[in-house]
């Protein structure tokens, strides 16, 4: 989890460029991608706090190894964002650091939780906690190279 509050820190840190867009990059603005970042964090964490961890059987999914293990990169605009982690109303400064107090406090009893806590992924299917972590580093680190592309031009 160490990884993750590193890039929390860093998504933090681009807040003052939330209103910049760049349309050749995406449609949407840096605002948008910390905010669906946070957001993203905040439901799976809380997916998995509230999760059997009895439930949890490891089952082989092709798509699963290949992002998260082999290429250990999300593609560009190969999925859609599920509505629940779409942000929604404005963002601003106050908004996404709220968003950000929010995702830290939630992430902090994650080191004492059970190994096979999990998360169903709509694309990678059950994900105990050692993959719950890997894809959401993997998901936010995809989202942080949108912003510095983003911020680059």
């Amino acid at each position: 989890m160490k990884q993750l509050h590193h890039l929390i820190t860093e998504l933090e840190s681009k807040i003052t460029h939330h209103h910049v867009t760049n349309l050749s990059i995406s449609k949407s603005s840096v605002g948008w991608h910390i905010e669906h970042s946070l957001k993203t964090i905040d439901q799976i964490v809380s997916a998995t706090k509230n999760s059997n961890p009895l439930a949890y059987k490891w089952k082989f999914n092709f798509k699963r190894v290949l992002i998260l293990h082999l290429l250990q990169k999300i593609p560009r605009g190969k999925a859609k964002a599920p509505k629940v982690v779409q942000p929604e109303g404005e963002i601003n400064q106050k908004t996404l650091v709220e968003s950000v107090s929010k995702v830290k406090e939630n992430i902090l009893p994650w080191k004492e939780l059970d190994k096979n806590i999990n998360f169903q992924h709509p694309i990678f299917g059950l994900l105990n906690k050692k993959e719950t972590e890997n894809f959401l580093v993997l998901h936010t680190k995809h989202h942080l190279m949108i912003i510095n592309d983003i911020l680059k031009s």
